[in-house]
């Protein structure tokens, strides 16, 4: 006969229960006394941040797996860029005329997602950052599809909640930008970065040296709005100057409409694995 091996000790939802109904005496009213798993206090200390960062890259591990997530398509992009309807209300010209790109994200999570659908809705499931702008209409997208999306939400100084549009059951949210990062990426089968901001070159050049290095596996890498990113990015330079490598600029590849993105995807062939920089351990 199969026994559980857990069930000879009790679990620890019944211990914090059992703890919170004992006599209240100065001994059970101490600090010293709460369960360590149930102490929040105890669990916030300087020391304790290695535990934190284990515990923040497990929860959304575990919960993606039993809700059967196997890959996702991430979606990088500006908070500020508004939906075409509200672009009158944007601070800037620029941002105004990039509005478009909303609909063009919101277009391509639409057309992920039904691809994801029609293989169970584990594969290729849109993850954005939670918020506004680009990363509401990848949600959205997905909705427009019938399907789920990931949210991945960071604390804030100023009061922030994840969009409408995130499902509830694959909402996160993050104290830690390094793990919040690393689960943009572990599972991802693709990378899409709209225009955006500080946060957005980060994600976009973190992404970028990850596969440079050979740390990460090669995806497809999709940058939407040529004009945008050539603006402001003078990749040729960087290769001229020999700080990159010509070869590197072969590592995305630039679309403005989300029907190009999905043509990318759907014929992208696996390149060979390329070395890492030297003196950079694989």
């Amino acid at each position: 006969m199969t026994e559980d091996r857990h069930s000879r000790f009790p679990d620890a939802h019944s211990d914090r229960d059992r703890a919170g109904h004992v006599p209240l005496t100065p001994q059970t009213q101490s600090p010293a006394y709460a369960l360590a798993f149930a102490d929040d206090e105890f669990l916030c200390r300087e020391e304790l941040r290695p535990v934190r960062l284990q515990l923040e890259l497990l929860k959304p591990e575990l919960m993606l797996d039993e809700q059967g997530v196997e890959s996702t398509i991430v979606m990088f992009g500006g908070a500020r860029i508004p939906e075409p309807k509200n672009k009158d209300k944007a601070r800037t010209k620029a941002l105004a005329d990039l509005s478009h790109f909303y609909d063009e994200a919101r277009s391509f999570a639409r057309l992920m997602t039904e691809k994801s659908m029609a293989t169970g809705g584990r594969q290729n499931v849109v993850v954005t950052g939670g918020g506004p702008g680009v990363m509401e209409a990848g949600n959205r997208g997905a909705i427009d599809a019938g399907g789920r999306s990931i949210g991945l939400s960071i604390v804030l100084p100023h009061e922030q909640a994840p969009n409408e549009f995130v499902s509830p059951e694959l909402s996160f949210n993050f104290h830690y930008f390094a793990i919040r990062k690393m689960h943009f990426l572990m599972r991802a089968a693709a990378i899409t970065v709209f225009p955006g901001g500080f946060g957005t070159l980060d994600e976009l050049f973190e992404s970028l040296t990850l596969i440079q290095t050979g740390r990460m596996e090669r995806v497809p890498f999709i940058l939407f709005g040529k004009s945008f990113w050539e603006s402001i990015i003078n990749w040729d330079v960087l290769a001229e100057a020999g700080t990159i490598a010509e070869t590197d600029l072969e590592l995305f590849k630039f679309v403005d409409t989300a029907e190009e993105a999905m043509e990318i995807f759907e014929n992208w062939q696996p390149a060979p694995p390329r070395d890492s920089l030297p003196g950079r351990e694989k």
